[in-house]
């Protein structure tokens, strides 16, 4: 009898179907991380904007970086960096609420979630800024750590220190960087470790220990607020180079974008020329690519940002560029009289620079 060939059924059309259905179920679950990966981008400034309020990280304890009069008012190089993010994001320069933070607890904060920025003369390490969940964005002040010590001492350099009782703020860079510089020049040393820096000066003013070492812009600023600034001593040899800059989370990348480029703008407003003073004429009159993309005139990057067009004007109209900033903070219209030195801009013989906005 014929029979008709048999025709072994194949599952070829299932195995079709099973794989379109693994194929689409793969293509909406890349598809969901895609939109969460956007929407963790932008996150950080639609929750500013939302609450209509910065919450900034900070010392707080610290001259010309960060610190709070008696009235209650925010001062400080920090601070003012706070001010003009507040206002690239909420054109606010008073919308931030600063929380003063403590060297163990500071960069949690950040990873936590618990403030948008950390602006707390914080040094830029390898270790911090890969193993512990935060991005430093750029260069607010270029630092080094040294030594302070008793003008009635005679000591003129930090060589002379051997066997010297160091005070130090524990959890700090400054530690190792003492341990650093005293065994590479022989020489012996006994540290004091202290919470804070407000305890570490008490103890040396106090006399427990010879020295008082920390980055030289703490030591410029406590030696001002002191009865008699003169019988103090900075030394002259700075035992390490220490970056202090804002820090974000390292998960969202817009706002990365946004800090760092808030702070470009200060530092290319100056070199433009551009201040506090003629922004508002540089804008009517703005003609050049490099000006009208620093002022975002033209709205190029607000959309990417999450911001309203022109948020450069407004920061350079609201805050002033980064020398002016620096002026009123640390110069000699803060009474603590610190000099540029390489926080001058590189045309004039210094390391601040920054990317063109074009």
């Amino acid at each position: 009898m014929n029979r008709m060939p048999h025709r072994p059924q194949t599952p070829t059309k299932r195995c079709k179907q099973g794989r379109t259905g693994i194929g689409l179920a793969r293509v909406g679950l890349l598809f969901g991380l895609l939109l969460l990966s956007v929407s963790t981008q932008a996150g950080t400034v639609e929750e500013v904007r939302e609450r209509g309020l910065l919450r900034c990280g900070v010392n707080g304890e610290v001259p010309g970086m960060s610190l709070r009069d008696e009235a209650g008012s925010w001062h400080g190089l920090d601070v003012d960096f706070c001010r003009a993010l507040a206002t690239a994001v909420l054109d606010d320069p008073e919308a931030v609420a600063f929380v003063p933070l403590s060297v163990e607890d500071r960069l949690s904060a950040v990873r936590d979630g618990n403030v948008d920025l950390l602006a707390r003369n914080t040094s830029w390490t390898g270790q911090r800024d890969i193993t512990e969940g935060v991005s430093f964005v750029g260069v607010l002040y270029f630092d080094g750590q040294g030594l302070m010590v008793p003008r009635k001492t005679d000591k003129l350099s930090a060589l002379e220190l051997h066997k010297a009782k160091v005070c130090v703020v524990e959890g700090t860079t400054s530690v190792d960087n003492a341990k650093r510089y005293f065994a590479l020049n022989r020489m012996m040393l006994e540290l004091m470790l202290y919470p804070d820096i407000a305890t570490a000066a008490a103890a040396y003013l106090d006399g427990k220990c010879d020295t008082l070492s920390t980055d030289r812009s703490q030591l410029f600023a406590l030696r001002a607020t002191l009865d008699d600034p003169a019988a103090q001593r900075i030394l002259p040899e700075v035992v390490s180079k220490e970056l202090l800059g804002p820090v974000v989370r390292d998960d969202d990348h817009r706002w990365f974008d946004l800090v760092r480029w808030t702070l470009f703008t200060l530092v290319e407003a100056e070199e433009l020329g551009i201040d506090s003073g003629n922004v508002a004429g540089a804008r009517n009159r703005a003609k050049s690519d490099r000006v009208r993309a620093l002022l975002d005139l033209d709205g190029t990057t607000a959309a990417a940002l999450g911001v309203e067009p022109a948020w450069g004007y407004r920061v350079i109209r609201r805050m002033g560029n980064y020398g002016e900033i620096f002026e009123r903070n640390l110069g000699s219209a803060s009474g603590l009289g610190i000099k540029r030195g390489v926080n001058a801009l590189w045309t004039d013989g210094g390391l601040m620079f920054a990317p063109p906005s074009r």
